[in-house]
């Protein structure tokens, strides 16, 4: 894998959002967030009243935007910020070699309403109607069914991030999340990018799995939640 500045990870949606998903950033210079049927993600140049105050001009009465810092973050007037998660941020340190694709479909716009379907009932984290625009997302079916997927959600620089990664519970134990995240690593890997993933600091066993896989703990955050007061 090609060395890449690993401090953009340090803010992987400012920089997201202002490079390789610009197209899909809602926002100005100080602060740009996706649209909230893409993701609930927000990013801020720096964790200053500034930043904030223009992330505040982005989210609407009644709604929220969440907000990975390492640093805490500073009071607003009409904004009220709330840590509510903590997150460990792991980045691929091994080079994946061709893996088995069959019976591995990519996925489409058109699939949104089964990818939000089996993500509502597996829960691996915030997914929208339209979070498929974010990059490649791929599945595994039966009979029809979804029962299995992973994704790309935020591309900056130099990184991609395998995200989405879920399994219907009927399914599980049978290796399919390792595979289509493995699928997806060959692939990030092939176009010169390293893939990392965020994983809540206490799921112990999927930080287990992506331990095995190849993935090195790398820095925890806080996930704050933005909303107007």
């Amino acid at each position: 894998m090609k060395e890449h500045d690993p401090s953009l990870l340090d803010n992987p949606a400012w920089f997201a959002l202002t490079t390789r998903q610009s197209n899909l950033a809602l926002g100005t210079a100080a602060a740009r967030r996706y649209d909230a049927a893409i993701a609930p993600f927000s990013g801020v140049d720096a964790p200053t009243q500034d930043a904030l105050q223009a992330l505040k001009t982005l989210i609407s009465s009644g709604e929220s935007a969440v907000l990975l810092s390492t640093a805490d973050l500073p009071a607003i007037e009409g904004l009220k910020v709330e840590r509510y998660l903590s997150l460990l941020q792991m980045v691929d340190e091994m080079t994946i070699k061709a893996t088995d694709d069959t019976q591995v479909t990519r996925l489409h716009p058109t699939d949104a309403n089964d990818m939000l379907d089996l993500a509502n009932r597996t829960k691996p984290g915030p997914f929208g109607i339209r979070t498929i625009e974010t990059g490649n997302y791929i599945g595994i079916r039966d009979n029809g069914d979804l029962i299995a997927m992973a994704g790309e959600r935020m591309r900056l620089d130099g990184y991609v991030e395998i995200s989405a990664v879920c399994v219907d519970d009927r399914y599980r134990g049978r290796g399919m999340a390792a595979r289509l995240m493995n699928i997806l690593r060959g692939e990030i890997q092939a176009r010169g990018d390293t893939p990392f993933l965020h994983v809540l600091e206490d799921n112990a066993p999927a930080i287990a799995l992506y331990e095995r896989l190849g993935f090195k703990a790398r820095k925890r955050f806080t996930l704050y939640r933005a909303s107007v007061d």
